[in-house]
């Protein structure tokens, strides 16, 4: 058994993943387990890894014969883990060398603490900036954190208890965003969600695939569809299933003014048949009263009018210059 386990999902990422496992190797906390798992990489990725591999046996490496996203490949690593808690490090970005025994120590000192955030640090170049909390706690209770991580007023890079990645391991609905999912999940069933001192730098580049403007945006609407079916599963009350519909409905709106903008993303018919299906699954009636008098965000009885109605707000914002 080692104290963490930490998933190391790697996907043609040789410029960065040296200065990633560097940061692992050498980590003040020595009794951890490093999982890496290349998802069919390319590039030298398979080369690095065993390099690394073959100096330290603590790095234990998981291959994939094709591609099939980071959620896939950080779920065999959970298969795999023997630590007594996980987390993940994406193969671009490093920890402080003290991240996972900062992280530990509060896990140690009290058995309520399901989920530890790292204090997380944008990397651009030579720039850092932390992350802009809109939080002034450092700890919360497991619903707090959910609500909070619902627009992401605190981060999602944590170290969790292994039973919460057991019980809920990585969302594989969709390549991007269903993660967000998982972090929600592990938020609302740790009694506590505290914050620690370790930092988490994560690297700024064009290559990040949340960069870019593309059919994958949309994406977004099918995680929230299938977080919100994990909430109803589990038997979440009606005021948590309103937090999430509220979300839904404001990304809903929001990624049909993105699609307007860049409609060459998705033809007009996928578009719409994807935007109707979401627009049926939203509960409605649980939207708050003040976003349903507010333009753009109307919940209309048919989607035909609602849409109509989001084609004239964001021309609207347009003509206006907002």
């Amino acid at each position: 058994m080692s104290r963490v386990t930490v998933l190391v999902a790697a996907y043609n990422a040789e410029t960065y993943l040296e200065a990633c496992l560097d940061s692992l190797v050498n980590q003040t906390l020595k009794d951890i387990q490093i999982v890496c798992i290349d998802d069919a990489s390319t590039d030298s990725t398979p080369t690095i890894l065993s390099r690394y591999a073959s100096k330290d046996s603590r790095i234990q490496i998981l291959q994939r014969k094709e591609n099939a996203g980071q959620a896939v490949a950080r779920n065999m690593g959970i298969e795999v883990a023997d630590g007594d808690c996980i987390t993940m490090l994406d193969a671009d970005d490093t920890m402080s060398a003290d991240a996972l025994e900062q992280a530990v120590n509060i896990l140690d000192s009290d058995p309520d603490t399901g989920s530890v955030l790292l204090r997380l640090v944008y990397v651009n170049g030579s720039e850092q900036t932390p992350y802009p909390m809109r939080s002034d706690k450092t700890s919360w209770s497991g619903e707090e954190a959910f609500r909070l991580s619902l627009d992401w007023s605190i981060h999602g890079l944590y170290v969790s208890r292994t039973e919460l990645f057991r019980r809920f391991p990585y969302d594989t609905s969709c390549r991007l965003y269903s993660d967000d999912n998982t972090t929600r999940m592990h938020y609302l069933h740790s009694a506590k969600v505290r914050q620690c001192e370790g930092v988490y730098y994560y690297r700024q580049h064009g290559e990040s695939m949340t960069n870019r403007v593309s059919a994958l945006r949309l994406e977004l609407l099918e995680a929230n569809m299938s977080m919100a079916r994990q909430l109803r599963e589990a038997g979440q009350g009606r005021e948590v299933l309103a937090l999430f519909e509220r979300e839904r409905w404001v990304n809903l709106t929001g990624i049909i003014g993105i699609w307007l903008r860049n409609r060459e993303i998705l033809d007009r018919k996928q578009a719409l048949e994807r935007f109707r299906r979401v627009w049926k699954d939203i509960d409605k009636s649980l939207l708050p009263a003040g976003l349903k008098i507010k333009l753009g965000y109307i919940p209309f009885h048919s989607f035909r009018l609602y849409f109509l109605q989001v084609q004239f707000y964001f021309l609207l914002k347009r003509l206006l210059g907002k």
